[in-house]
């Protein structure tokens, strides 16, 4: 059984992101055998034209998806942590979208049910939108190794604010 903290999940570095959407049209096609961005798990987000990151799914240990839907249409694996959709019993009420954190969940423009990452679970090279990233500014990280490179991201900029190298 893994562990909740070793548990891996798609994380983008914006400092490397770019904002090309090659991410999404990766999953996109991967999922839908379509080159269209608005069925990819993953979701290009840019702020002030200037930042640009990637998000998606991360496997959270209590997630509120879960906890918000009304039909019971979503489960967890204890072992992945992925997320999975009984597509029969979810109705596409949204509250699952509304609830999560990162806006990880994402309502289907056809069958009008929602879905979101699985890691590409059916690939044998993992994530396909970590696979094609041409910045290489998406990785497979665990909330430990995320947690210390905030830490170490914090620390550098304290040691910039002191005019320190």
């Amino acid at each position: 059984m893994v562990k909740i903290h070793e548990r891996k999940f798609v994380s983008c570095d914006p400092e490397k992101c770019v904002g090309c959407q090659t991410c999404e049209y990766a999953c996109s096609f991967n999922k839908e055998e379509a080159f269209n961005p608005i069925k990819s798990r993953i979701r290009v987000v840019r702020e002030n034209q200037v930042v640009n990151m990637a998000v998606t799914c991360r496997l959270c240990e209590d997630p509120a998806c879960i906890a918000a839907c009304p039909r019971d249409a979503l489960t967890q694996s204890t072992e992945t942590g992925i997320i999975t959709i009984d597509k029969d019993k979810c109705n596409g009420c949204g509250w699952c979208i509304e609830a999560c954190d990162y806006g990880a969940m994402m309502l289907h423009p056809e069958t009008k049910t929602v879905y979101t990452c699985d890691l590409c679970k059916d690939k044998a090279d993992g994530p396909q939108c970590v696979k094609w990233c041409p910045e290489e500014a998406l990785t497979l990280v665990t909330s430990d190794v995320l947690a210390q490179k905030a830490r170490i991201s914090a620390i550098k900029k304290l040691f910039q604010e002191k005019g320190q190298p």
